[in-house]
């Protein structure tokens, strides 16, 4: 039976989103395509169809992972001032709710430390994916007026993964909440958001 290009792509987007989530989950190196492909109730012969190998399923699914990071990005800034825009961006970012979805968004906190091993083609994805992130922030702070928005931006960013990854391993619940409390608050003072709410 064939199927049109629509049904073809609703299809590699459905494997897309279980591999996404699969590789936050458990790491890139650790899914594997029957499971993948069962997952997304189809026949792991189909897989074909819609990669040439797994590391094509991996790259794929990691530019996927960013393009979820920008939506989100732009979900929580549009419609807002800048300095708002941002202050609930790092709200999200540092909340409890992104700390416990592992299985979902920021892929930079999720994947950083599987990159090494990582074909060099993935890792130039992730490394793209992650300055186009980062580009879109520097934005937001251009239009507030900041003299180096660029590096501002990777400060920021830098500074949001690291403490979303450190909650995220801390064992002790409090601690936990207490690394992204903290990173919240410091992290809206020097950016001279705390007066956003």
């Amino acid at each position: 039976m064939r199927y049109d290009a629509e049904h073809k792509q609703k299809t590699r987007s459905k494997v897309l989103e279980v591999a996404a989530k699969a590789i936050r989950q458990d790491g890139p190196d650790r899914i594997g395509v029957a499971g993948v492909m069962a997952e997304a109730g189809l026949t792991h012969g189909g897989f074909y169809a819609h990669f040439k190998s797994k590391d094509d399923l991996v790259t794929a699914a990691i530019e996927q992972m960013f393009e979820e990071s920008r939506a989100r990005l732009k979900h929580e800034m549009e419609g807002h001032a800048p300095a708002q825009g941002l202050a609930n961006y790092i709200d999200f970012y540092l909340s409890k709710k992104h700390r416990d979805a592992r299985s979902s968004g920021c892929p930079m906190a999720a994947l950083a430390s599987d990159l090494p091993r990582l074909p060099e083609q993935t890792r130039e994805l992730f490394a793209d994916g992650a300055r186009r992130l980062t580009d879109a922030m520097a934005e937001r702070f251009t239009a507030l007026g900041y003299s180096d928005p660029q590096t501002l931006a990777r400060s920021t960013v830098s500074e949001l993964v690291g403490a979303l990854s450190l909650a995220r391993v801390e064992t002790d619940a409090k601690r936990s909440d207490a690394i992204l409390a903290d990173s919240r608050h410091l992290l809206k003072q020097r950016l001279g958001l705390e007066s956003a709410p």
